[in-house]
């Protein structure tokens, strides 16, 4: 049974850091794109970063792009975001999330998912 299972979420100014992790287990790991994707309420999830198996290549929304840094160990088998400069609009649920492909930018096409973490930017 493959689970993905992400942490690191909470409550934070704007400005400041986060750093959410993700942990996986029952999927050969090392075979998978790993990404990271977010939700707002009310609006569509949305991608934000990838990283491939490799793990040489990494893919950024526009929104997160210098701000934000996907990282995966295949050692232990985790990914990790690490978010800098945070801002209001970044507030959303975040969702790990593994494909066989990459670069691949569309949730529907993503074959494993977790449940989520909150992230909450005040201003």
């Amino acid at each position: 049974q493959v689970q993905l299972v992400e942490s690191g979420g909470g409550l934070v100014q704007a400005g400041n850091s986060l750093r959410l992790s993700c942990a996986a287990s029952g999927l050969a790991f090392s075979s998978y794109a790993m990404a990271w994707f977010r939700q707002a309420p009310g609006k569509e999830r949305e991608f934000v970063a990838a990283v491939s198996p490799d793990p040489v290549s990494h893919r950024y929304a526009d929104s997160v792009n210098d701000r934000f840094t996907i990282s995966r160990d295949n050692v232990k088998n985790t990914v990790a975001l690490q978010m800098n400069n945070l801002r209001p609009e970044d507030t959303a649920v975040y969702f790990c999330a593994a494909a066989g492909r990459f670069p691949i930018y569309r949730s529907i096409m993503y074959d494993y998912w977790g449940q989520g973490t909150q992230v909450t930017v005040s201003s």
